[in-house]
């Protein structure tokens, strides 16, 4: 009877075990990190009309469930200019929440986002579509921004993992620092892909170095934009619109931050350039 018992307690710790790794992701164990979000028990609904195909400035994106979604690209971030506006979930946008916005995938839903270059972490909740700007593949709140230590440079390589969909209110977190590093140093990110954006869409390695960017109807208000920025500033007629271009700036990271200040005015379709 004492060997049927030592038995059954064996079995019962192993179906234990086996429920605990139910759900788990590839690579990532049985349990879930410490620093993870908790699990989303009551998620939101898709936003109705979110899932169409839609297109910007000519180019269709077909938004999708995508559960394998991880993509290394670049990250800008957007501010004071959206603030209160709604976005395409029709939540007003909040600059100081961790939110964020993706061109396809499911409104809202949640990402985890890690800086490469510093291994820190997030939790974002996309509730808005963007970037559309080549080699960009999500778009930070302020708030975002600052918890990934992304603000000051305005442009940043960073991996986006899908993780499911969004609870009704929130999913925002920013995770441990310490643990983010090591979990980075363990398990290193995918290698980018080796078909590049065009040189014209990603910020070069020196200088010097231009901002094109905005459409704008009204050339005075082209000019009044321009003002703000200092250097060289041309505005060109382009069709039915007007084209801003700022520069000579002597590196992308100054070039980034001028594209941060347009974002902040309002003009999001901005990209470094190595000629004006």
């Amino acid at each position: 009877m004492r060997i049927v018992r030592v038995m059954v307690i064996a079995a019962a710790a192993l179906a234990a075990s086996a429920c605990a790794s139910v759900g788990a992701r590839p690579g990532q164990g049985g349990g879930r990190p410490a620093d993870s979000p908790p699990p989303v028990t009551d998620p939101a609904p898709i936003v109705p009309g979110t899932l169409r195909p839609y297109q910007i400035r000519g180019r269709w994106y077909r938004p999708a469930e995508q559960p394998d979604y991880d993509e290394v690209g670049l990250a800008s971030w957007y501010g004071d200019a959206f603030h209160g506006r709604p976005t395409a979930t029709g939540e007003p946008f909040d600059m100081h929440a961790l939110t964020a916005a993706h061109k396809t995938l499911p409104l809202p839903g949640l990402v985890e986002v890690t800086n490469l270059a510093n291994g820190h972490r997030v939790v974002l909740r996309i509730n808005d579509r963007g970037p559309f700007v080549e080699g960009r593949i999500i778009d930070l709140s302020r708030a975002a921004a600052d918890a990934l230590d992304l603000r000051q440079a305005g442009v940043g390589r960073v991996r986006v993992r899908y993780i499911g969909r969004a609870p009704r209110l929130g999913g925002g977190q920013a995770l441990t620092p310490a643990t983010a590093v090591a979990a980075t140093a363990s398990s290193p990110p995918p290698a980018p892909s080796p078909s590049p954006a065009p040189a014209s869409t990603l910020p070069v390695a020196s200088g010097p170095v231009w901002v094109r960017g905005g459409a704008f109807l009204d050339r005075a208000q082209a000019e009044r934009l321009a003002a703000d920025f200092p250097g060289v500033a041309a505005v060109r007629r382009d069709g039915e619109v007007f084209r801003l271009t700022l520069g000579p700036y002597p590196d992308a990271a100054t070039a980034a931050r001028a594209i941060r200040g347009l974002a902040d005015r309002g003009v999001r379709a901005a990209e470094v350039a190595d000629a004006p």
